[in-house]
C-alpha cells in the first residue's frame, strides 16, 4: 500500500522531519490545526492502527509519547492532544496537537505557517528530544 506517507518515508516528498528511527517517523503536519501539529507514523504502511501487530502498535505509542513530551516543551500549550482518525490517508498516523482550547482538535480550523516557521518548529521540537 503506497500513500503520501510512503513517499515521505522514501524521501520522494519533502517533510519537516522531527525525529525518526528504524520503525517510526515524526514530522510536522503541513495543514496544521495548531502551531506544532505533528504526525507520527510507522514506516511499515498499515492502514488501520488496530491492524498493527502489538509490538509495533506499542512502539508507535511509545515513540508518539516521546515526541509529545518534546512538543510540549517547544510549543507553549496547556497540553498535547492525540487523535488517530486515519480516514484521509490510508496509512496509520497519530496526530499530536498542542492545545490551548478544544477547537484546536476539530480538524476544521487550520493555521497557516510559512516555510521558515515550519523549519524553526521542527528544529525546536527536535532539540527537546
Amino acid at each position: 500500500m503506497s500513500s503520501i506517507f510512503t513517499k515521505i518515508i522514501n524521501g520522494e516528498v519533502p517533510a519537516y522531519k522531527i525525529a525518526e528511527d528504524d520503525n517510526y517517523l515524526a514530522f510536522l503536519d503541513v495543514n496544521p490545526n495548531a502551531k506544532g501539529h505533528t504526525l507520527c507514523i510507522p514506516k511499515h504502511g498499515v492502514d488501520k492502527i488496530f491492524d498493527m501487530d502489538e509490538e509495533h502498535y506499542l512502539g508507535l505509542m511509545s515513540f508518539s509519547r516521546t515526541i509529545a513530551k518534546a512538543l510540549e516543551k517547544a510549543v507553549p500549550c496547556k497540553r498535547v492532544g492525540m487523535a488517530v482518525i486515519g480516514l484521509e490517508v490510508p496509512h496509520t498516523h497519530v496526530h499530536l496537537i498542542p492545545l490551548n482550547e478544544m477547537d484546536e482538535m476539530r480538524f476544521s480550523n487550520k493555521v497557516k505557517l510559512e516555510k521558515e516557521e515550519f523549519e524553526a518548529l521542527a528544529k525546536a521540537i527536535a532539540e527537546n528530544l
